[in-house]
């Protein structure tokens, strides 16, 4: 092989086997998702509720025990429609990717938006989960299938900034 055939890399194939642990917030939370239920946490300083829950207040550095139930629906806060597709992911694009706020959180969280025409979804749109049949639920948030518009008005997006209680 000549200098102009060589290569400086090696292509190999490689798997990776892993084990996540959730830490006690996220467990509780999957735990809830796992009976159909969607929890966050508020922070006893600011008064913000966070979706999923992380254990402690990223703002105030204080740890945030209370748990809040929340509903399954709220607005959409922001999103991308994906055109590349995800290898393993077995949705086709186009699809969209959306952060979704739910009533009564601070912040949002990624899901998917469906059962409507790309063109047709907007920031401040108001949604809802469709959740997979009963029998399928896990300790996963894939219990949710992904996020439907509700048909209700849109909330005006400048709302959607972070305010404290």
């Amino acid at each position: 092989m000549d200098k102009a055939q060589e290569k400086d890399y090696f292509e190999s194939l490689i798997s990776l086997e892993y084990n996540f642990t959730a830490g006690s917030a996220t467990t509780r939370f999957l735990e809830a998702i796992a009976k159909g239920n969607i929890v966050g946490q508020k922070c006893p300083k600011c008064g913000a509720v966070y979706v999923p829950p992380r254990g402690s207040c990223p703002r105030d550095g204080v740890p945030t025990l209370e748990e809040i139930q929340l509903p399954d629906y709220g607005c959409i806060e922001s999103f991308t429609v994906v055109h590349i597709p995800i290898p393993g992911n077995p949705i086709e694009p186009p699809f969209v990717s959306a952060m979704i706020r739910l009533d009564g959180a601070n912040i949002s969280f990624l899901h998917l938006i469906q059962e409507i025409a790309l063109e047709d979804i907007r920031i401040g749109m108001r949604v809802k989960a469709v959740w997979k049949p009963e029998t399928e639920w896990t300790t996963s948030l894939e219990n949710i299938k992904w996020f439907k518009p509700t048909g209700e008005v849109d909330i005006n997006p400048e709302s959607l900034k972070f305010i404290s209680s």
